[in-house]
């Protein structure tokens, strides 16, 4: 039976907690020792794919974009639904058609919606 008062049954998570942590600082202090040490400009600027930065990287971004992005994950995530319906198309049969005809259907209707409301034009 395991008791709370024995200290005894700590000692396994103890001992893993020292391997971890000894392990983490072990790792930093040799990456420390003898990695390189030679910054120059050029190193220490941002990276842009090649291109100098032009202005401060804290720039605000049009709200489009993460309106977009959403947009992207829900029609994306709702189009996996379509897999396990077509592995399992003929065991379903009829019922399982008309329940992913009024699903897509209803996808559709939101494309439609989110296109309409301007929500995929990027100007």
């Amino acid at each position: 039976m395991f008791s709370v008062s024995n200290p005894e049954h700590y000692i396994p998570i103890l001992l893993f907690l020292l391997v971890a942590i000894g392990f983490g600082a072990v790792s930093i202090t040799v990456g420390r020792l003898i990695r390189p040490k030679n910054p120059y400009k050029e190193k220490d600027s941002p990276y842009e794919c090649g291109v100098p930065p032009i202005n401060d990287a804290r720039e605000r971004i049009s709200v489009r974009y993460y309106v977009i992005a959403m947009l992207f994950l829900v029609f994306d995530v709702e189009v996996v639904f379509l897999y396990p319906w077509a592995v399992d198309f003929n065991r379903l049969g009829l019922f399982g058609l008309v329940e992913m005809m009024i699903f897509i259907f209803v996808l559709l209707v939101g494309y439609v919606y989110a296109w309409r409301k301007g929500a995929l034009e990027w100007e």
